[in-house]
């Protein structure tokens, strides 16, 4: 009986023992699938995660869209990755000029001389970076207290960089390349000098003829200006400041125009940079003040005909409206032109945004049906406009002459 007990609990041990044996293979087969499970799972969502942010990145962000085409850049760019570069020419202390045409930056993914292409314009690395030429990757944009900074990861170390020097801030360089607006306002000077010569020679070859062709539509366009702008404000003064008026009305015309045609040597937003508009108005406020009488100060410091406290009121009024003519001047122009160009573009856009930047033929075909008859009737108002705003800069800017040269009335 003892013996039978003995072999009977050796008998329960080993088959206890291989059941915990078969038990712990199963639970270890079991974690196996499990952990092979869970690893599979993470996968997928791993590789989810990945899609989606590369969808994003990918993301079509019509903002960007439209200001890559409105802002002033050191490249035509066509379509792609092709595009016309244009001369840059820098000036720092330490290192003089620097000229080179921007396609030596290959659109961004090179650094020469620590100056790199960040959206179409150059940019400078700071003192520390590689010279000569030096494989780059994307430059990164952060608001720092409202303020974009642009940052470039090379070779594990961080570098900021730095815009050229402006009014408002001045930097390490100076730009004086001839950015795509600086291209663009040449070739306007060039196109008129053009036109104006061949009229020239035409009333030369046939004095006392009636004018034809060329000749007749500019005859027009300068009679108009002559007959409804100068006249009317200046009086018999008008000679003196009509070369000034039809410069300004044809120049701001011909820009206005070039920039709705949308290809090369075309399409800069030439007026619709602060920085023109600003340089015009400019012009205005100093031929006007140069040119003002003794009456014209008179009236803004000491107006005639008004009791004295009003006088001592009116004044300084007066005297901030010298200054704010020729600020309504700019922005003016500048936001006529600005928001017909993004309104455009915003149209375009709608394109990309319906079609899912490409993945969905319906979502696109959509987007063109909506888009290109508003856009084709936003194209003949925008034309209207630019020949409106020349008219306006042209007819406020002979009525700040008149006001500046009228005699006094007794």
């Amino acid at each position: 009986m003892t013996k039978l007990n003995t072999s009977l609990n050796k008998y329960f041990s080993g088959i206890t023992l291989m059941i915990f044996f078969v038990l712990g293979m199963m639970s270890q087969s079991i974690a196996q699938e499990n952990t092979a499970d869970h690893k599979e799972t993470l996968k997928e969502e791993v590789v989810a995660i990945s899609h989606e942010a590369h969808e994003a990145e990918e993301e079509f962000k019509m903002q960007d869209m439209i200001f890559n085409h409105i802002n002033n850049s050191n490249e035509f760019h066509l379509f792609g990755h092709i595009a016309i570069p244009l001369p840059c020419i820098l000036y720092s202390k330490e290192d003089g000029f620097t000229t080179f045409l921007s396609s030596k930056l290959h659109h961004g993914s090179k650094a020469y001389n620590r100056y790199v292409l960040d959206h179409g314009t150059v940019k400078r690395l700071p003192v520390g970076f590689p010279e000569g030429e030096v494989e780059i990757g994307h430059l990164t944009h952060e608001k720092v207290d409202k303020v974009e900074i642009t940052k470039l990861m090379h070779d594990g170390k961080e570098y900021e960089v730095e815009g050229a020097s402006t009014l408002m801030k001045f930097t390490s360089y100076y730009d004086f390349s001839i950015s795509k607006n600086v291209f663009t306002m040449l070739l306007a000077a060039v196109i008129l000098c053009l036109i104006f010569f061949s009229v020239a020679n035409a009333y030369k070859k046939r004095p006392g003829q009636a004018p034809k062709g060329l000749q007749n539509f500019m005859e027009v366009i300068v009679n108009f200006i002559i007959d409804e702008v100068a006249k009317p404000m200046l009086g018999n003064r008008y000679m003196t400041y009509l070369p000034y008026l039809l410069t300004i009305f044809f120049f701001i015309t011909t820009i206005n125009l070039m920039g709705l045609i949308p290809f090369f040597p075309f399409g800069a937003n030439v007026t619709g940079n602060i920085a023109t508009t600003m340089a015009l108005a400019v012009l205005t406020f100093v031929i006007t003040n140069i040119n003002g009488n003794g009456a014209y100060w008179k009236h803004i410091f000491w107006m005639p005909g008004v009791p004295v406290p009003m006088k001592l009121f009116l004044a300084p009024i007066e005297f901030m409206g010298v200054f704010i003519k020729p600020v309504s001047l700019m922005i003016r122009l500048f936001a006529n032109i600005t928001a017909g160009h993004v309104i455009i573009l915003s149209l375009v856009g709608l394109i990309f945004v319906f079609g899912k930047v490409g993945t969905s033929i319906a979502g696109a075909t959509t987007g063109a049906l909506v888009a290109i008859p508003f856009t084709m009737f936003m194209n003949l108002i925008e034309v209207i406009v630019a020949l409106i705003q020349a008219f306006i800069f042209t007819i406020l800017s002979a009525s700040y002459f008149g006001a500046a040269t009228e005699e006094a009335h007794h």
